[in-house]
């Protein structure tokens, strides 16, 4: 028998909250895409306003706990650019793990072993405001991990002596944002949407 859910990604912009009601002054709402999305539709999985890239929205309530509350990890990837030239040394404490304060508590967490390399900065990106101190350049990253905790990337970056200029999440598991414009939304298939964050329906 068919589902009657629906699943969605969307190529969030920057300055966008991901939600649909309980607007913050200065940020639009999932409300503002161009799509006109069902009733009962939300964010799974939220990226804060200034980060931008990959959102899962769903009328699906169970995803959530399917996706984030089974034992199986999932990966995600998210492209960070940073104030400073980034070294193979720093690159190797983030892969091994640096200490993080997390949220609801004063006390250092060390973040897991991830994958962090180096990367080209994206073309076609959309402009958005960035303050870079004078001659001191930039790098891009490209981050995996398989752990959120809140505001996790910026935290890494920072903990290294990186300021995180943006960030921008490219894909969980095998679903990719692509070519998918800023502010677009792509509906997806069920079947294939469950196959590609490898997770199981019952």
């Amino acid at each position: 028998m068919a589902s009657d859910h629906k699943y969605y990604i969307v190529n969030k912009p920057y300055k966008m909250l991901s939600q649909f009601i309980k607007p913050v002054e200065g940020n639009k709402l999932l409300a503002d895409l161009d799509f006109d999305f069902p009733e009962g539709t939300h964010a799974i999985g939220r990226l804060d306003s200034e980060s931008e890239g990959l959102l899962i929205l769903t009328t699906n309530k169970r995803v959530t706990k399917l996706l984030y509350g089974s034992k199986e990890p999932h990966r995600r990837t998210y492209l960070v650019k940073v104030q400073g030239l980034v070294s193979e040394k720093t690159l190797e404490s983030l892969r091994t793990g640096v200490p993080i304060r997390i949220r609801g508590g004063g006390h250092l967490w060390t973040t897991t072993p991830c994958e962090v390399d180096l990367y080209e900065a994206p073309e076609n990106l959309p402009e958005i405001p960035e303050r870079l101190y004078h001659n001191a350049g930039s790098s891009w990253l490209k981050i995996t991990l398989t752990e959120g905790k809140y505001r996790q990337v910026r935290k890494m970056v920072m903990a290294v002596n990186h300021r995180c200029k943006r960030l921008i999440r490219v894909s969980i598991d095998d679903l990719e944002l692509g070519d998918l414009a800023s502010g677009q939304v792509k509906e997806l298939d069920e079947v294939e949407f469950f196959k590609l964050l490898s997770i199981r329906q019952t």
